[in-house]
């Protein structure tokens, strides 16, 4: 039987780091974003990550500190519960750590290799009281078991009606009108996304030929695989996969980084980033988005609210962070602060 393993180590900036067994990844430090299953995140601060078998994480930037803790498949099949921290259903899940004193009693331990049972079932209640969907009990229950099906059956163009012959226990349930509700996205949507992303993963870390993977991942035909592809991410799959080369850092992605973390504080512009990467903002724009899925604008108001924490949490006034960061009056910057984190700079001070 596997045992649970902890490794704590400086993160290689855009190494691929494949998931082969279910993890809890804690940042303990660093800045700028990180990349899960071709997603950007760049709001990860305070969180537990968790990622089940198959994912990938990389890190964006060189100052990234992080532990690893590796759990057993066993200690999945204890409950079903467990599938709310591994199974993400719109976007990656976590854990809000600064919210969880349970959860940073036991990782602020220097050994606990013992009853990893409990920081599972700890995490578990976390993830239920912060009700992220707004939800029942019994209504996550039905979302997961969707979930469940759709990882399973997404090839093979599941339906809801093959659905609710799955998941007998659901038929007094609107399947349809649940998912709409709780997670803003239908059925339909829920497996063409599944199916999109292990295209992905198949085009940029195995050598099959794209033809074998459109047949593979359900499409009807290697057109149809290209039209949709082109469609939903702005690429046909061959230029993806010759774009996204995971042995080689990806120079677009960490160049314009860099960019943001040197010049974020005196330039806000969209215009100045894009002069420096000699390209028109429009061009620039849709390429960010079409990388990384954010916005460019989102990239450097979350490096100014970065640079903020860092300068409060260092005892610097209010005052001395707003001008520090280029804004013409504190006033402006208490409220970019509030805005970007619900919260005044006074407050998040003290």
């Amino acid at each position: 039987m596997e045992n649970t393993t902890v490794k704590k180590f400086n993160a290689e900036v855009d190494k691929v780091y494949f998931i082969d067994r279910y993890t809890l990844v804690h940042i303990l430090k660093g800045s700028g974003a990180i990349q899960v299953d071709f997603k950007f995140y760049s709001d990860w601060d305070d969180k537990i990550i968790y990622l089940e078998k198959g994912q990938y994480i990389k890190f964006l930037s060189e100052d990234f500190l992080v532990r690893f803790i590796t759990f057993p498949d066993e200690i999945l099949f204890k409950s079903k519960d467990v599938r709310i921290l591994f199974k993400h259903l719109v976007s990656l899940g976590y854990i809000n750590y600064s919210e969880c004193e349970d959860c940073q009693s036991f990782l602020e331990k220097t050994v606990f290799n013992t009853n990893m049972d409990k920081l599972i079932d700890t995490s578990v209640d976390q993830w239920y009281w912060q009700n992220p969907f707004s939800a029942n009990k019994e209504e996550y229950e039905i979302i997961f078991d969707v979930k469940e099906v759709i990882d399973e059956e997404f090839s093979n163009h599941v339906n809801i009606g093959q659905l609710k012959e799955h998941l007998i226990h659901s038929h007094q349930h609107n399947i349809q009108a649940l998912l709409k509700d709780k997670l803003g996205i239908s059925v339909q949507k829920m497996v063409a996304g599944k199916q999109l992303v292990e295209s992905q993963k198949e085009l940029a870390f195995t050598d099959k030929s794209i033809q074998e993977i459109a047949y593979e991942k359900g499409f009807k035909d290697p057109a149809y695989f290209n039209r949709v592809f082109k469609n939903k991410l702005g690429q046909t799959p061959k230029d993806f996969r010759n774009s996204f080369d995971y042995g080689n850092r990806d120079s677009f992605t960490q160049n314009l980084i860099e960019l943001v973390q040197l010049f974020h504080k005196e330039e806000h512009a969209l215009a100045f980033y894009a002069d420096k990467m000699n390209i028109s903002v429009k061009a620039l724009s849709k390429k960010v988005k079409d990388r990384m899925n954010v916005t460019l604008g989102q990239m450097i108001r979350a490096q100014l609210v970065d640079s903020a924490k860092t300068m409060l949490d260092q005892g610097e006034i209010v005052k001395e962070v707003a001008y520090s960061l280029g804004f013409e009056e504190p006033s402006n910057f208490s409220k970019f602060f509030a805005q970007q984190t619900g919260a005044a700079p006074s407050t998040y001070r003290r």
